[in-house]
């Protein structure tokens, strides 16, 4: 079987819980030898999944390496670290629960759905499942049909090494993803837009089933005068621009000091010839919009402000210059939602509460990015703000660090993953608590007369 019929939804479901229920995946040998296989089964398809991507997203060899199939690093660190987390830890008793031992047992829920965008349309999907699996779980994942030819080669890679009673793949539009919320999981496991994530999070509600919501937002830079220029700009540059600025975490809007703002775009005009040479639309490094729907929408964003940098655009090919815009204001529409494309607006400011007070205005961002030296001012920055995560002196890399759980707040996102985190969004924290029998007590049983001192002191 490779994809799952729409009609059978529910019978893949129903056929999932039956093999939940022998057991076999609550193994912790099987959960291994299972992370194994996906490794083995990516590493088998690796040109495949180059070449989708290249179909899908004009995403260059490199990028997709980088920030696809390195998606395999991640299920190294899980089988390293996988008979730990599994093992049940122990929890302190306050002494007057002295004959008892508490514990703590890491159980998997049962059957997950997990749902991916098209932006990563590989490793988006393949990340969060290696904490379904290492959890214990079984798993429908959903590609995204927007990056179709990544979410027939996901489909073929599950199919070939997967039961689908443990593993199955449904692909499919808006109609699959309808059939697929109606039915009961165990947890959700959603990534893309805030306005769908609404959508998942009200159908997850009908059954109570939890879900973690990996959303997006406007996720602020903040350059600050004490810092290598040189470093910065390339690093702004390649976090705004692989995979043509579509990507969750990054760089939104520059919040850039009035001291530094010229030099700095005289160093981002640099650093863009350097990426991708005088005429980026022959660049093979780099990529196109994934859709005529998509590049429309970026289009519309070129009217506000001033085009400083870039701006060319080319229908056919729904390809977009690398762009940076001046003399923005928070009115503009590039400025109201989520840019999710090579368009980088700048803000100057003069004191970094205006940049704070700014941010703060807006929804917390999925992340917060920060250049400066300045430990004070790292500090400040740190407390007088909100986001799913922070870097700082660079962009986008901290989403590959394993051991940093990875996820908004607010209207960024709920929950989290990565690594440990993984494996805790999809497992149930079984709290077990035992007493012995060579001691019992009476003061707790009826009659209570005259035990109300007793207990008070105890419960003092």
């Amino acid at each position: 079987m490779t994809t799952t019929e729409l009609s059978n939804v529910g019978d893949i479901i129903q056929y999932q819980r039956d093999y939940f229920q022998t057991g076999k995946t609550k193994d912790v040998n099987f959960r291994i030898e299972q992370l194994k296989n996906l490794k083995q089964a990516i590493l088998e398809y690796e040109q495949s999944i180059v070449e989708a991507l290249q179909a899908d997203l004009h995403k260059p060899e490199v990028e997709t390496y980088l920030t696809e199939i390195s998606v395999v690093k991640d299920i190294d660190y899980t089988i390293k670290h996988l008979q730990s987390w599994t093992k049940p830890k122990k929890a302190a008793v306050s002494w007057e629960f002295f004959s008892y031992t508490a514990k703590i047992y890491p159980e998997p829920l049962g059957v997950v759905l997990i749902i991916g965008p098209w932006n990563y349309p590989f490793n988006l999907i393949i990340s969060p499942l290696i904490g379904a699996i290492a959890a214990g779980n079984c798993a429908i994942i959903k590609p995204s049909e927007i990056a179709s030819h990544t979410s027939d080669v996901i489909a073929k890679i599950i199919a070939k090494h997967f039961d689908p009673a443990y593993i199955a793949v449904v692909e499919g539009g808006v109609e699959a993803s309808q059939k697929l919320l109606a039915e009961r999981f165990d947890h959700i496991f959603f990534t893309g837009g805030t306005a769908v994530g609404k959508i998942i999070m009200a159908a997850a509600a009908k059954y109570l089933t939890p879900v973690t919501l990996e959303l997006g937002g406007k996720s602020p830079c903040i350059v600050d005068t004490d810092v290598n220029l040189e470093h910065t700009v390339r690093r702004i540059t390649w976090g705004k621009f692989i995979n043509a600025g579509q990507t969750c975490i990054a760089p939104d809007y520059l919040l850039v000091n009035k001291k530094i703002k010229k030099d700095l775009i005289h160093g981002l005009e640099k650093s863009l010839k350097e990426f991708y040479g005088d005429n980026p639309v022959n660049s093979c490094d780099y990529a196109r919009i994934i859709s005529h729907k998509h590049f429309d929408r970026l289009v519309s964003f070129l009217k506000d402000g001033k085009v400083i940098i870039g701006g060319e655009t080319q229908s056919s090919e729904c390809y977009i210059a690398p762009t940076v815009i001046d003399n923005v204001s928070l009115d503009d529409s590039v400025m109201q939602e989520e840019i999710f494309g090579p368009i980088l607006p700048i803000i100057e400011y003069t004191d970094i509460a205006e940049a704070i007070a700014l941010i703060n205005s807006k929804p917390k961002p999925l992340a917060l990015y920060l250049f400066s030296q300045n430990k004070n001012l790292q500090k400040r920055v740190l407390q007088e703000t909100s986001s799913g995560g922070v870097c700082i002196n660079d962009t986008v890399i901290h989403f590959a660090v394993s051991s940093l759980p990875f996820g908004g707040v607010g209207d960024s996102g709920i929950g989290n993953y990565h690594g440990k985190a993984s494996f805790n969004t999809f497992s149930h924290n079984k709290s077990v608590l035992q007493n012995s029998f060579w001691l019992d007590l009476k003061w707790r049983y009826a009659p209570y007369e005259g035990k109300l001192p007793l207990i008070k002191k105890l419960l003092g």
